[in-house]
């Protein structure tokens, strides 16, 4: 008798479906067992000044999405696995560790650069995984070698990093994550890359498992760096390699000679707001690493938005630009479509810029109020008692 899976179970769709739901259960059921371990050690990360949160939280939840994501792809073996993914999961192991590490220790920005640019050399040169062609963005098509090299390298880095910036509020980064490695899953799958499908909607289901607590008042966990890292990685490899298949697909039913404007507008979140941020910081002559509130989910939550109302606006804004653009691939060039990336990202720094002034009118408005208050007036009159019994006048 044999029992072997892919015997059992020919049918890859199905496959596919199998290992997202153990990646969801594996996800869903380690958490709680990951919050009891993190409540007995002490491995809690406590609010500060810029936090959204105000009571101790545990932030290994990247460890389930790991766990959840490895043991759904692994299931199976897919024929067309080749020696990019063997290059990726070498990556992603040393992603999860330097993310677990971070995550006890906080390493300097520095080692976690070095550590994310060394990663990116594994996968960009180990394996060949470069973008080679703009497609004729602004009349730039196939890109020279050392050019490919780099440009690449840089995407993984800025990708990887943009998903652990946005990841300053509930179900942010997580629900985006979802939404792209999800899209990006079932893009696959439509074109028959099935280790790559299996890769993508495996982690899509994991982080589902995830937000379900993320969202919970009373049982929450954060993704942590190794959360993070771990997504930003998996999704940089997806958006690559989605944009890449399209330079040689030859099938003019498949084909998306749109592939990399699709990418960045279902990356636009993260995308826009590294952009955003990190020009800021530089402008006003901060570290670009350096740790601040000028994140737009950050000035919407101060704005009086919940953390759940938040990352649904944002969630759903990535949904419904993204079908736009679909639909829109047909009838317009990929330079006129990046001419709508630029117009987007200009509304982004508008609605940015007016959301920063309405919170600096509402926390002077606060303090106004604060100082006007009659009970307020009335502490200020009131004597205070010192510890030795004696009246001391304010």
């Amino acid at each position: 008798m044999n029992l072997i899976f892919e015997n059992l179970v020919g049918e890859k769709s199905i496959q596919i479906l199998i290992s997202m739901v153990f990646a969801l259960l594996v996800t869903w059921r380690s958490i709680p067992v990951i919050i009891n371990i993190c409540n007995l050690k002490g491995l809690m990360v406590d609010p500060i000044k810029r936090s959204s949160h105000e009571t101790p939280t545990p932030t290994f939840g990247g460890v389930a999405i790991f766990a959840g994501t490895l043991i759904g792809y692994m299931m199976w073996n897919f024929f067309d696995e080749g020696f990019l993914l063997h290059k990726v999961f070498l990556g992603l192991m040393v992603l999860f560790f330097l993310g677990i590490k971070d995550d006890m220790f906080a390493l300097a920005p520095f080692k976690k650069l070095a550590s994310e640019v060394l990663v990116a050399v594994l996968v960009v040169v180990g394996s060949d995984l470069r973008i080679t062609s703009f497609f004729g963005i602004f009349g730039v098509h196939e890109l020279p070698y050392l050019i490919s090299i780099l440009f690449t390298i840089f995407l993984f880095v800025a990708l990887i990093n943009s998903f652990n910036l946005i990841d300053g509020i509930d179900g942010l980064s997580g629900g985006i994550g979802m939404i792209a490695s999800g899209g990006f899953g079932l893009w696959f799958a439509m074109n028959d890359q099935w280790s790559l499908a299996c890769l993508g909607l495996s982690l899509s289901a994991s982080l589902v498992g995830f937000l379900r607590y993320n969202f919970s008042p009373t049982n929450k966990i954060f993704m942590g760096d190794t959360g993070s890292l771990i997504v930003g990685y998996i999704i940089s490899v997806l958006a690559i390699q989605f944009v890449q298949f399209n330079v040689y697909n030859q099938n003019p039913n498949s084909v998306y000679k749109n592939a990399p404007v699709i990418a960045i507008v279902l990356l636009s979140v993260p995308i826009f707001d590294t952009l955003r941020v990190f020009g800021l910081r530089i402008l006003k002559g901060k570290s670009p690493f350096k740790a601040d509130r000028l994140h737009l989910h950050h000035l919407m939550v101060d704005n009086g938005l919940s953390h759940i109302g938040t990352s649904i606006i944002m969630i759903c804004t990535t949904v419904i630009l993204t079908s736009f653009t679909y639909f829109l691939r047909s009838y317009f060039t990929n330079t006129e479509l990046s001419f709508s990336l630029i117009c987007l990202f200009l509304v982004y720094l508008g609605v940015s810029y007016n959301l920063e002034i309405r919170r600096l009118k509402y926390h002077k408005q606060k303090i106004n109020e604060k100082e006007t208050s009659p009970s307020n007036n009335n502490n200020q009159q009131r004597p205070k008692i010192s510890f030795e019994g004696s009246i001391n006048p304010n």
